[in-house]
């Protein structure tokens, strides 16, 4: 018998192609997979880096506005954006930035810059960042003199305290109490029966642990209000009273309104001692008045608001909306400074930050004799800028409590309470308490001065829309 073998080749070359097949499928699976992870990773990358970059380009404007603080346009004195590039460490350029840059405006003395960042490789992966930057507005302190201050043990204030001379301290106090002064002079006018050297910072009030001297000067000249471009201000975008009859009287209204009133005449003169211990016979007291038809119901023009007056002006209300007076002659002569004169309460419709009152005086700052109630309460950041925030020696005339929500920034002495042998009160308030507003830190009344670096506020990433 003869044996055959059976032929297999076409078999064997099936399972070839078979296998081939199936080789090939997993071989580009597998290619597909290393591709796609490989673009995953440099989509991470590029994404990653696309926020180093946006970030570069908020650090590099901070370092621009501590070289020029007041320049919004990058230096081009051009509208932005602008855009940059970003080099690598061998000085190629890796990726770019653009900035927009929202400047400080009457509402608000915040800076916003919004940085969006990309590099050259993927222009399409983009990641924006946005800071606000703001200042420390003087508001920051319930309280400061450019002279000696003297608390007395019915006085409380709540906020830091600054006195570019000593300060004599019998009241409470619940944060930083500074002055400028290692010693001084203290006289009878501060609480010593005869002149004393004292050290900057003392007295019987309690947590003198918060006590400190001698801190930095603060530079009254370098933070005076610029009246011209107050007036300016006013006059091209708010609400701008000349110099007519004896002042004005301005009555805020919870609706947003306004009432302003023409001042015809004053109530009979009293007898009261000034701040520098003048005798004087005169009145700050409204006794007749007519409205003053262009702004008597007027609605405020927007939601921060310059009102100038070129004269003195009384003022009283509930406030609703963010608003600075200013009380100045321009030009301006010493013996012909204007003051305000705290009519009655003023108070905000709220107390949480939409509702703000500056009054800036060129003088003084004052509660009269007649108008002022047994309980006084004012809310606004006052600023006396050659005189003093006070209430005269009216003789024998006792009130009860003065509180202020807001501060107290006065160049020369101020006082609300005139004593007697250390403690007997014989003229104003009883009670005195001062209660700074924490919102007016970074959100003052407009066009309010401002202290210190710009700090950052607000650092968020912003999505695409």
């Amino acid at each position: 018998m003869i044996l055959k073998t059976k032929k297999t080749h076409g078999s064997i070359l099936i399972l070839t192609l078979v296998f081939t097949g199936i080789f090939a499928v997993v071989a580009v699976g597998i290619a597909s997979v290393v591709n796609y992870q490989y673009k995953l990773a440099q989509a991470k990358i590029a994404w990653h880096n696309a926020l180093n970059i946006a970030e570069a380009g908020l650090n590099y404007y901070r370092w621009h506005l501590a070289h020029a603080p007041t320049d919004y346009q990058d230096g081009t004195a051009q509208p932005g954006p602008y855009v940059h590039d970003y080099l690598d460490p061998q000085g190629a350029v890796f990726g770019q930035y653009k900035l927009e840059i929202t400047p400080p405006n009457l509402c608000t003395q915040n800076i916003t810059i919004q940085s969006t960042g990309w590099t050259s490789a993927a222009p399409q992966t983009k990641r924006k960042l946005q800071i606000k930057y703001g200042k420390k507005s003087l508001a920051n302190f319930a309280f400061i003199t450019n002279t000696d201050a003297w608390f007395g043990s019915q006085e409380t204030i709540h906020g830091l305290i600054h006195s570019n001379g000593g300060i004599h301290q019998d009241g409470t106090n619940d944060s930083q109490v500074t002055s400028a002064r290692q010693t001084y002079t203290c006289t009878r006018s501060q609480g010593c029966s005869y002149s004393q050297t004292k050290p900057g910072v003392w007295g019987t009030g309690e947590n003198n642990d918060l006590w400190s001297y001698p801190v930095s000067n603060i530079d009254f000249n370098a933070l005076t209000v610029n009246l011209a471009a107050l007036k300016n201000l006013a006059t091209s975008s708010g609400i701008y009273l000349p110099q007519r009859g004896l002042g004005y009287h301005i009555r805020f209204k919870a609706d947003g309104k306004i009432d302003v009133y023409r001042v015809t005449s004053l109530e009979t003169p009293v007898t009261y001692y000034d701040m520098n211990g003048d005798k004087k016979r005169d009145s700050w007291d409204i006794d007749r008045e007519e409205p003053y038809p262009d702004y008597f119901n007027y609605q405020l023009p927007s939601d921060c608001v310059i009102i100038f007056v070129e004269d003195d002006v009384w003022v009283d209300g509930t406030v609703n909306g963010r608003v600075t007076i200013a009380a100045a002659k321009l030009p301006e002569v010493p013996n012909n400074r204007r003051n305000i004169i705290i009519n009655d309460n003023i108070v905000y419709q709220q107390k949480n930050g939409d509702d703000v009152l500056g009054l800036i005086a060129q003088q003084d700052i004052m509660v009269p004799f007649y108008s002022a109630p047994n309980t006084l309460e004012i809310n606004a950041a006052m600023i006396a800028q050659n005189g003093s925030v006070y209430r005269p020696y009216y003789p024998n005339d006792i009130k009860d409590t003065i509180t202020v929500y807001g501060s107290i920034i006065t160049n020369q002495t101020w006082t609300w309470t005139w004593v007697s042998s250390g403690s007997w009160v014989t003229s104003g308030y009883q009670h005195t308490n001062t209660q700074y507003d924490s919102h007016l830190t970074y959100g003052p009344p407009p066009s309010f001065p401002s202290v210190d670096e710009y700090s950052i506020l607000q650092w968020e990433e912003i999505t695409e829309k």
